[in-house]
């Protein structure tokens, strides 16, 4: 079988971003080159193509998903966990995100008003997680977000974040 159709197989049974290297461990017998080529060729072939489907870098991984301008249609059809936070909550993420690993205090300080609850929903929803703890007095755990952080947004790493200047270039 052709090294390309497998992986896409793959990629297309799978509910998590599949990494290149978990492909090499799995498909013996295949190079670590010659599975990069492959995923490169399908992610042209799918963008090239009028297919409803696309393959994206996600969270140190790959993925296939369905293209954005399809979303209203497939919400018709699919009833998913909704990830919709209230913008207290997503509030507390973006603080996290941007500037993980982070605490609590850090985090009300901030926002200006207790976070306890919006920390919980995020832990809950495991778009965060506990990162240790820091050297302050007290000991107090800090926060970091997950890999399904950046499943779930679309983002390969942090990096992929907006910066504070394309931020702005969006409200003007």
């Amino acid at each position: 079988m052709e090294l390309k159709r497998i992986i896409e197989a793959i990629l297309f049974i799978s509910p998590r971003p599949v990494s290149t290297k978990s492909l090499f461990k799995k498909l013996e017998g295949c190079s670590l080159s010659h599975i990069e080529d492959a995923i490169k060729e399908l992610i042209r072939e799918y963008r090239e193509s009028d297919r409803a489907m696309e393959i994206v870098p996600v969270s140190g991984g790959y993925q296939m998903r369905t293209r954005p301008e399809f979303k209203d249609w497939i919400k018709r059809f699919v009833r998913e966990k909704d990830v919709e936070l209230t913008r207290s909550v997503l509030e507390t993420l973006a603080i996290i995100a941007y500037k993980q690993p982070v605490s609590k205090r850090d985090i009300d300080m901030v926002r200006g008003v207790d976070s306890s609850r919006a920390i919980r929903q995020l832990l809950d929803r495991k778009l965060i997680e506990i990162a240790g703890r820091n050297d302050e007095l007290g000991r107090p755990m800090v926060f970091r977000t997950t890999d399904r952080f950046l499943e779930v947004y679309g983002l390969n790493t942090l990096k992929d974040l907006p910066t504070f200047k394309e931020i702005e270039a969006l409200e003007k």
